[in-house]
């Protein structure tokens, strides 16, 4: 029943995703993509892939890559937006 709730949610979420494609939101439109795949991808991991039955040593490793991967897109950004675009 958990996994019948699970793809649910998923068929959800890709409706969501085609009604924001086709909805112009502005600013907004990549935040809420953004947003509504990493909803999904973290119902994926958590459910599909025994992440949420898992032991906490699992449950670590997995924070820890997801906290390193954020730390080297702010190291990316801050690099990308930093640079004196025009200037030269």
């Amino acid at each position: 029943s958990v996994y019948l709730v699970i793809l649910f949610a998923l068929l959800v979420g890709t409706a969501l995703t085609v009604w924001a494609s086709y909805v112009d939101l502005g600013f907004w439109n990549p935040i809420i993509a953004l947003a509504i795949a990493t909803t999904k991808a973290m119902l994926v991991v958590l459910f599909f892939m025994h992440v949420w039955y898992s032991t906490k040593l699992t449950k670590l490793t997995i924070t820890a890559g997801v906290f390193m991967f954020l730390v080297l897109i702010s190291m990316t950004l801050t690099d990308y937006i930093s640079r004196a675009w025009g200037q030269w």
